[in-house]
């Protein structure tokens, strides 16, 4: 298990470099002027193109790229751009944010995916199985930011029941939680039901029926269990997803988190935020995928004898 740990954190190095210079690359090549932004729009050339020499922007793309390189690997991402903090600093500031909503997210998804999932696998082509199957599509189909100003017209403007963005209390986390949510619930369930599809129809399966196991019994310890592994999968890209991929929610609802710093970042060119806070995104969410991978061995133990 520690050699599998090893071998994998070494093969996170590489994905680190490749997301590293394919974000500094878009960076660099976008129309905008770092220097010309921190001065603002009346400064002088003079004072500009100052300001540029000690930054380094007049440096070739790849010196600029190996500094950024070497400055991270002793820990120094750099100072962003408009605030002049430490860009770690204002990630750490804000990522509890993101946390919060992707762990709420991730738990409305698993109560309602796994639950109808199984549902509709023990009542195939029934009208439960129709409606969840109906349900799930639109869930996937629908874009989080469309769902996101749906239920803010819906639950702020018209009935004014919730907040209509920012944080203020655990009413701002239910909208934006219920928009993450629901995209992850309805992979999820239908994940599951296949899952359960394949297993039910297997031999021991049936064994256990003939042999006047309930079927409450069957599918809970014998079905369930063994039909978890693609499911825990699907859970934990998820949750990284939702870690990564909550820029639009947090936008839609002004939440102070990383996606959403990302996303003003990007705005004024602030380029160690965004490069910073994409390595950080990306590595968060392989350790995810880490952590999933043990679990696994946990749940099946088969697996669990391949690391050894």
């Amino acid at each position: 298990m520690h050699k599998y740990i090893f071998k994998r954190i070494l093969l996170l190095i590489p994905v680190l470099l490749g997301v590293s210079f394919l974000v500094f690359s878009i960076m660099s090549f976008t129309p905008g002027d770092p220097a010309q932004l921190i001065l603002g729009e009346s400064a002088p050339k003079a004072a500009i193109e100052g300001l540029r020499e000690e930054m380094g922007l007049n440096d070739p793309f790849l010196v600029q790229y190996g500094k950024f390189i070497l400055n991270a690997v002793q820990g120094d991402f750099g100072r962003s751009y408009t605030s002049g903090r430490e860009v770690f600093g204002e990630i750490f500031q804000r990522f509890p944010n993101t946390l919060i909503l992707a762990i709420i997210g991730v738990v409305i998804a698993i109560l309602i995916g796994i639950p109808v999932g199984i549902i509709s696998a023990t009542k195939q082509y029934s009208i439960i199985d129709s409606t969840s199957m109906i349900a799930a599509l639109l869930g996937v189909a629908m874009p989080n930011f469309w769902l996101g100003l749906m239920l803010i017209l819906f639950f702020s403007v018209g009935l004014g029941w919730l907040p209509s963005g920012g944080f203020g209390g655990w009413k701002s986390l239910i909208l934006p939680s219920i928009t993450l949510g629901t995209g992850a619930a309805a992979i999820i369930t239908r994940m599951t039901r296949s899952s359960m599809l394949e297993v039910i129809r297997q031999d021991y399966i049936r064994t256990a029926r003939a042999k006047g196991v309930s079927e409450k019994k069957v599918i809970n310890r014998h079905a369930l269990k063994n039909a978890l592994i693609p499911v825990i999968t699907v859970v934990g890209l998820q949750f990284g997803y939702l870690l990564g991929g909550a820029v639009l929610t947090e936008t839609v609802y002004s939440w102070p988190g990383v996606g959403r710093m990302m996303v003003e970042a990007i705005r004024s060119k602030d380029t160690p935020i965004v490069l910073a806070a994409v390595l950080f995104l990306a590595t968060t969410f392989s350790i995810v995928n880490l952590f999933v991978d043990i679990l696994y061995g946990f749940v099946d133990p088969r697996v669990k004898s391949q690391y050894k």
